[in-house]
Order: C-alpha cells, then sequence, then structure tokens
C-alpha cells in the first residue's frame, strides 16, 4: 500500500450529503478485482451523458460538462471535499478504489459510511473528518480560490490553506499505519516471527490438532 505522509492538491467540491457507494462507482462496473481501470467510472451516472454504457469505450463517451469532475481545474484534482454520510450504502471497496485509480488521495467531509471509512484506510486514502463549519468554509474557500492547493499533513497533524490552519485528528493506530504503507495485512505480518513461535509451540504442546 502507497504510505502517506504529506500531500497537496486542489479540492474537488462535491457539495453533497449522503453519496453512497452505488453512486460513487456504479454497481455494473464492479467486474474487476485487480483494483486498476476504476477511475474512469467514477461517478459514472454524473460524468458522462451515456450513464451505465458498458459497451462503449470510455474515450468515446460524452462526458457531462456540467459535472465537477469535468469542469477545469477540478478535473486535476486530488482531494474531495463532501458533506455528511459519504461513502453510505454497501460495502463495496471499489467505492474506495475508483477514487484511487482518479487520482483522489483524501476525501474530507463531516462524516462517513464506517465500512467505507475503514476501506479508505486499508487502501492508502484518508478520510479526514473535519466540523460543519470547517466544512462549509472550505467550500467558500474554494468557490473563491479553485485552483489554490490544500496541504494535508499526516505526519504534523495539520491542513493548511495558505496561512489558514486546522487540526487534523486520525487515529493514532491508523496513523501509524497510512505513515508506513501498511494495511491489515502489512501490520499482520509485521508480527509474523511471533505468529510463527506460536504456530510452533501449539505443534508441540497439542499435536494431535494438527
Amino acid at each position: 500500500m502507497q504510505a502517506f505522509t504529506r500531500h497537496s492538491g486542489v479540492l474537488i467540491p462535491l457539495n453533497r450529503r449522503n453519496v453512497d457507494t452505488d453512486a460513487i462507482v456504479p454497481k455494473q462496473y464492479l467486474k474487476k478485482i485487480d483494483k486498476q481501470g476504476f477511475g474512469a467510472h467514477l461517478f459514472d451516472d454524473e460524468r458522462y451523458l451515456d450513464p451505465g454504457d458498458v459497451d462503449t469505450p470510455v474515450q468515446e463517451r460524452r462526458p457531462n460538462p456540467d459535472f465537477v469532475l469535468n469542469q477545469v481545474p477540478w478535473n486535476q484534482g486530488s482531494i474531495l471535499l463532501a458533506q455528511a454520510n459519504f461513502g453510505c450504502g454497501s460495502s463495496r471497496e471499489h467505492a474506495v478504489w475508483a477514487l484511487q485509480d482518479f487520482g483522489i488521495r483524501v476525501v474530507i467531509a463531516p462524516s462517513f459510511g464506517e465500512i467505507f471509512h475503514n476501506n479508505c484506510f486499508n487502501n492508502g486514502v484518508l478520510p479526514v473528518c473535519l466540523s460543519q463549519q470547517d466544512v462549509d468554509e472550505l467550500f467558500q474557500l474554494c468557490r473563491e480560490h479553485p485552483e489554490q492547493p490544500l496541504t494535508v499533513d499526516l505526519v504534523g497533524s495539520r491542513l493548511q490553506w495558505g496561512e489558514r490552519e486546522w487540526p487534523l485528528e486520525v487515529d493514532s493506530a491508523r496513523r501509524e499505519a497510512l505513515i508506513a504503507g501498511l494495511d491489515d495485512i502489512g501490520i499482520t505480518l509485521e508480527r509474523a516471527e511471533k505468529i510463527q513461535q506460536y504456530e510452533a509451540r501449539r505443534r508441540r504442546e497439542e499435536p494431535w490438532l494438527f
């Protein structure tokens, strides 16, 4: 998993509540498990004028000029700004894969769907919970200065926009895992020697189990 320490990028303003995982990547595109290629279908139903077209190559489809991901400078953004309960709905990990494949490293919202929140950490995407007041302030700043980058400093535990700063509060264990680039499997493998010692002891003490 790609480590996360510090990232600067343009904010993508998606000023909407209760965005579910089917909206993030529709079900008809969940045909692979290799995590690649889902970025082209991020918010597919709104991003294209021919939503849900699985037969036409992406490069031949008609982009919706009114959708934020098709507008400059947000089409090159890497930090998604949304409203409460982002990532609710089904547990599909593909939603995070689509965000990551598009190039999004951070999602900021007042709250997240629980499973989506966990999936973000397991894939190197940082979900940042801010107060409603702070999120609204970022939306305003984004409207006034759309090309101004936001810096997310996980090591320094802060967000910075020019001279404006916000504290970044992340669970300590998850923070350390992201900085080290470890998902749940990676964290487990760090204890591989102890696991092997335990298995060897069980074989000695209770051989009938094996």
